[in-house]
């Protein structure tokens, strides 16, 4: 089942967003995505994640150099994802966000309880699971995601985590800032053996990139939620750089158009305390992201806004 699980999705699917939507920038974009793709995306609820500036461990090329608590950060998403969700008029959606963790695991078997875990235990419990999957799209530390499948492990049955964390397993270091933030949730997701789409940042959704001079051809004026994201995309301190990353893209295409995202089944890394991969034949299948065609991505992005 969970080999089936990590084919390539057809049809109109079941999803709930994970996001730390305050952390970056791309959260907003990659949320305003998955909504405005009801063709392909069914989006029941929205879940606030937690965040915290710099995560331990690791450097993070877009910090903003400051630190906030995980709690803090989860407050600051849960905002943030009710501006977007104004700007896209979604009003039936709305209802649906909840906050999520306001710290990280303590380890790799205790749950942190919040109300986003308890929303997504009970909604991967409904309807058929053969058929009708939960499509989880993780954006950030998936505290909320692994509280659930630790609360709930029979859930792992029921849901498909799709999730923008850690670099490719080729790759060193292994973790990023998602990955990085909360090791032992990151490790319940590579070792529960749920059914996992492991969605790489640096050598894959790096490629996502766009820029100012883009952004105000293809973004600004497109209704309220192109005028919102123009302007986050403007305040954002881009270090004095000319492109930026929308990372967080990624899983939302792979779920719009599996093609545009060239991917292959690997075995489940290893996580290691110093942020690097261990790699164990014996380890369960995911189904890892290689490569993003990032033209495609964007363009199909960029159509789906509001029109002048």
């Amino acid at each position: 089942m969970r080999v089936q699980r990590l084919e390539p999705v057809t049809g109109r699917v079941r999803v709930v967003v994970d996001t730390d939507a305050a952390n970056e920038i791309d959260d907003q974009f990659a949320l305003a995505y998955a909504i405005l793709s009801p063709e392909v995306l069914a989006v029941e609820a929205v879940y606030a994640a937690p965040f915290q500036r710099p995560a331990p461990g690791v450097q993070h090329a877009d910090s903003a150099g400051f630190s906030v608590s995980p709690a803090d950060g989860m407050a600051e998403s849960h905002a943030e994802i009710m501006r977007v969700l104004e700007a896209l008029d979604a009003d039936e959606i709305a209802p649906w966000v909840y906050r999520g963790a306001e710290h990280w695991l303590p380890n790799a078997e205790t749950p942190v309880a919040n109300p986003a875990a308890d929303d997504l235990i009970a909604r991967a419990r409904q309807g058929q699971p053969e058929a009708d999957p939960l499509y989880v799209v993780t954006l950030g530390a998936p505290t909320n995601v692994a509280s659930a499948l630790l609360t709930a492990p029979d859930i792992a049955t029921r849901v498909v985590v799709v999730w923008l964390g850690g670099n490719g397993t080729w790759w060193s270091p292994g973790a990023e800032y998602n990955a990085a933030q909360d090791l032992h949730a990151s490790r319940v997701l590579l070792d529960s053996g749920v059914p996992l789409i492991h969605v790489p940042c640096y050598q894959v959704t790096e490629k996502l990139m766009t820029t100012h001079h883009e952004i105000e051809q293809r973004v600004a004026g497109r209704g309220a939620i192109g005028s919102y994201l123009a302007q986050v995309f403007r305040d954002f301190d881009h270090a004095g750089a000319r492109s930026k990353p929308l990372w967080d893209l990624g899983p939302i295409a792979w779920l719009v158009q599996p093609g545009w995202c060239p991917s292959m089944l690997t075995r489940s890394p290893v996580l290691h305390d110093d942020l690097s991969w261990g790699h164990e034949p014996s380890r369960h299948l995911i189904r890892e992201i290689r490569d993003v065609n990032a033209d495609a991505i964007m363009n199909d992005f960029f159509a789906k806004l509001p029109a002048l």
